[in-house]
This record gives C-alpha cells, sequence and structure tokens, in this order.
C-alpha cells in the first residue's frame, strides 16, 4: 500500500489476535512499529516477530488506562524513530457477562477505563505529536456492539459505542490539520478473547450462526483493513465507521 514505507506506527493491543495482526502488516508495508500491551512475553514476541522478517519494531509495556504508560508509549515513538505517523488503537477487554442490574460497578469502571478512557488517551498523547509532524491517521477499534445492543454486556456495549463517537468528534477537530481518524467495528473474529468467551457460553456460536457469511473473521482481515485506512489509498476517508462483520448488522 502507498505511504506507509519509512513511516511510524503505534499499535496497542499488539501481543495477539487483531492487534499482533496489524502489528504485522504495517512492517510488512515498511513501518517501523511501536508493539504495545500488558501482555509482555506476548507483546515482546511480536517485535521479535517484526524483527526476524526483516522489520524494525520496539515492545512497550503500556495499560492504556494508565496515562503515563500511554505517554510514555508515544514518546518511545519519537525517541527510537523519530515521530509518530499512524496510531491503531485496538486495545480492549470485555468484561463480566451479567445483565445491567446485576453488573459489578467493579467491572463497569474496569471495561471503560481500558475501552474508552484508553482510546481517548491514546488519541490525547498522540495527535499532538501528529501535530508536530504534519498530519497522521488513526484507526480505532469498535465493534458491531457499538453499533447495535448485545445483551449481558453493556459495558463493552457502552465502551464500543462511545469509540464511535470519540471518533467522530476527533475526525471533525483535525480534518483540517492533516489528521484522519476512523475506527473499525469488527464483528466476531478469530481471537484468544472470542476464544474464551465461547468456552463460557454459547454466544460465539450463536453469533456465527447469525453471520450471513457463516464463519468467524480473521484477524488479518482487520489489520489489513487499518493499514489501507493508514495508507495513501484513504486519503479522503475520515470519520468513518468500517464495518467488518460478514454482513452481521446488514440484517
Amino acid at each position: 500500500m502507498d505511504g506507509i514505507n519509512d513511516k511510524v506506527a503505534v499499535v496497542t493491543g499488539a501481543s495477539t489476535g487483531i492487534g499482533h495482526a496489524a502489528a504485522l502488516r504495517f512492517a510488512e508495508e515498511g513501518a517501523s512499529v511501536v508493539a504495545a500491551d500488558v501482555n509482555v512475553e506476548d507483546g515482546e514476541a511480536t517485535a521479535e516477530e517484526i524483527e526476524e522478517m526483516g522489520g524494525e519494531a520496539t515492545f512497550v509495556e503500556t495499560d492504556v488506562s494508565d496515562w503515563d504508560d500511554v505517554q510514555a508509549m508515544v514518546d518511545t515513538a519519537v525517541d527510537t524513530y523519530g515521530g509518530l505517523d499512524f496510531a491503531f488503537n485496538n486495545a480492549g477487554i470485555e468484561g463480566e457477562n451479567e445483565a445491567l442490574g446485576d453488573q459489578p460497578l467493579e467491572n463497569w469502571e474496569q471495561v471503560i477505563d481500558v475501552n474508552l478512557k484508553g482510546v481517548f488517551q491514546s488519541m490525547k498523547a498522540e495527535i499532538p505529536v501528529m501535530l508536530d509532524g504534519g498530519g497522521g491517521s488513526i484507526v480505532n477499534v469498535s465493534s458491531i456492539a457499538g453499533e447495535v445492543g448485545f445483551p449481558q454486556i453493556s459495558p463493552y456495549v457502552a465502551s464500543k459505542h462511545g469509540t464511535i463517537g470519540l471518533t467522530k468528534t476527533a475526525a471533525l477537530e483535525y480534518s483540517g490539520e492533516g489528521i484522519r481518524v476512523n475506527v473499525i467495528a469488527p464483528g466476531v473474529i478469530e481471537t484468544p478473547m472470542v476464544e474464551a468467551s465461547a468456552e463460557e457460553n454459547e454466544t460465539t456460536q450463536q453469533a456465527i450462526a447469525a453471520t450471513p457469511l457463516g464463519r468467524l473473521g480473521k484477524p488479518e482481515e482487520i489489520g489489513d483493513a487499518a493499514v489501507w485506512l493508514c495508507s495513501d489509498d484513504a486519503t479522503f476517508v475520515t470519520g468513518e465507521t468500517f464495518v467488518i462483520d460478514g454482513g452481521y448488522t446488514s440484517q
């Protein structure tokens, strides 16, 4: 894809699943990658995998709900590679499955802190550096749960709806200053989080049955979309929600 080579990308939640796939995809297109995650072992493995394929990567242990961690993540991009051109704000958790009235307050706070506050803080740290560099592209990760409701996961649904709203607002605020901001809303993707959920209940299998394409999505399919949205092939795209769900929300 045009416009990725010799640029710098930050990827949160880079240890596994969608984040891992996106980090590799950025590297394949020639970007230097800052791989950020709370999972040190798998995060370091992502960076090592990129280096083994001839790319440039640095791992940073990052809790996106912690402002100091997020600022350190962006500082690492600047100090190591000279700036920041792209950000894929992907880190997220699902939380506990309970009806709203039974949701523990601690679960609400944790999910919102990671999924929504984490995206806000990431953009807050990333945008000033991109402005200093003349622009950039940010891709956030929501979910089909940011488009429709799902029972038993109200904090997750609220956080993913909020991510879409944050994206649209940031896109409007910075469209005249060279920064594009978009959001991907994946459907059911074959990730460790989804696999863990499937072991606990039948929700995943029900979602597959309700998906017109009749299968789980692949992390690489989301990673490809993230890199495309950052590329010069998408220079007229901002403020958009890119739903990749096998047709689920079209019904």
